[in-house]
């Protein structure tokens, strides 16, 4: 009788634990993929912002509710390479015009006016003619203007709205820079 009580008690907490185990990976499943995600700066295109070897979470949901805003530094998938993510700051919106002339970005005829970076661009690529953003186009750039692979490049070109991951939201690492990342 002792035994078959002592049985049931193992089964009862082999099973509690299992249930657990599933909850876990269940919820971890939908904080990934709806919520949050992890990613890892890959060179220098972001800095003086976000360096090599940084550790961010990235906001999945914000943009499920509202628009994505100038200045935004978010993460896309590079089409080329699968697993690979770009880490660039949004400076053109859907229905404006973006164009480079002496280093300097115009949108809509006007010079923008940015608080990040103080190197004028070497290399307008695609951007030293007027682009005209569509509906849901953006135009996104590196803070490192003159090392970085962005918009400016055909190979990347203009972002859809339905290609961005989310917003870079926390620095994680390293952690003596933890904290929010700051969106001028």
């Amino acid at each position: 009788m002792k035994e078959e009580s002592n049985e049931k008690s193992i089964l009862r907490e082999l099973g509690s634990w299992l249930l657990y185990l599933l909850f876990v990976l269940v919820f971890s499943y939908v904080i990934i993929t709806y919520v949050g995600q992890r990613t890892r700066v890959d060179g220098q295109s972001m800095e003086t912002t976000l360096y090599d070897n940084d550790n961010l979470l990235v906001d999945k949901i914000s943009y499920r509710f509202r628009d994505p805003k100038r200045f935004e530094i978010v993460v896309f998938p590079y089409q080329y390479r699968e697993n690979t993510f770009y880490i660039k700051r949004i400076i053109g919106l859907p229905g404006e015009t973006v164009q480079v002339i002496d280093g300097y970005v115009y949108i809509d005829g006007e010079q923008l006016d940015e608080h990040y970076g103080n190197e004028l661009m070497e290399n307008p690529g695609i951007a030293g003619e007027t682009l005209m953003l569509g509906k849901d186009e953006y135009f996104v750039l590196g803070d490192n203007r003159n090392h970085s692979s962005d918009s400016r490049d055909p190979s990347v070109g203009v972002i859809r709205r339905e290609d961005l991951l989310g917003r870079a939201w926390i620095r994680i690492w390293p952690l003596d820079q933890f904290g929010a990342i700051k969106h001028e």
